[in-house]
């Protein structure tokens, strides 16, 4: 008799007690924050490159007292630079994948021999040393002044084609370019050369 009353009173403790622990979490509540009054931050990154969706950026603006501008040949259209670095893009009417570009930066922009074999490797050629860059110059004579013109084909069944020009105007290095399909490339290369002919500086504004 004694053990069945102790066991009923232990039964009798232990549902108290859950009952207990079932009315705590019952009834315990997380106070609220007070709504703050300022817009959460956007992250950097996103403020800095929050546009109009499809809007383009400004092309960058040269420093100095003047710039690069060009005839194009009959066919050719421009456009809006599209990037940071790139001044201009334009538009072969050829058949083909093919990009024409026009690019400014400042100073020497690591140098002419950096740049040519970054191109090169756009393309899938090796490097060349200081001798190999020498002989691959091709002095031409615009408006502008002397620019250094450069011709790649690479190597394979997948033929790629680069002609590029290099010019520094008012202590900035000025690369107008053409790449893509070498079937493309070579279609538009009487037009690339004219135009490169046809530079000539241009006053800020």
């Amino acid at each position: 008799m004694r053990r069945l009353t102790f066991l009923a009173a232990a039964g009798a403790l232990l549902a108290g007690a859950t009952a207990c622990g079932r009315d705590e979490v019952a009834h315990y509540r997380v106070p609220k924050e007070a709504p703050s009054s300022e817009p959460a931050a956007r992250p950097a990154a996103f403020a800095a490159n929050a546009r109009p969706s499809g809007a383009l950026p400004p092309p960058p603006v040269p420093a100095g007292s003047s710039a690069l501008t060009w005839t194009l040949p009959t066919g050719w259209t421009q456009e809006a630079g599209g990037s940071a670095m790139r001044y201009a893009t334009l538009r072969a009417p050829v058949p083909g994948k093919i990009d024409v570009s026009v690019t400014v930066l400042p100073g020497d922009a690591g140098g002419e021999l950096a740049n040519v074999n970054r191109w090169r490797n756009q393309i899938g050629l090796p490097p060349v040393d200081a001798a190999g860059l020498q002989s691959a110059r091709k002095p031409m004579r615009t408006q502008a002044g002397t620019l250094s013109l450069y011709d790649f084909t690479s190597d394979g069944a997948e033929k790629r084609r680069l002609v590029a020009g290099l010019a520094l105007v008012d202590g900035n290095s000025w690369f107008v370019k053409m790449t893509g399909e070498a079937g493309a490339v070579g279609q538009a290369r009487a037009d690339f050369l004219r135009l490169v002919e046809s530079l000539r500086r241009e006053a800020v504004q």
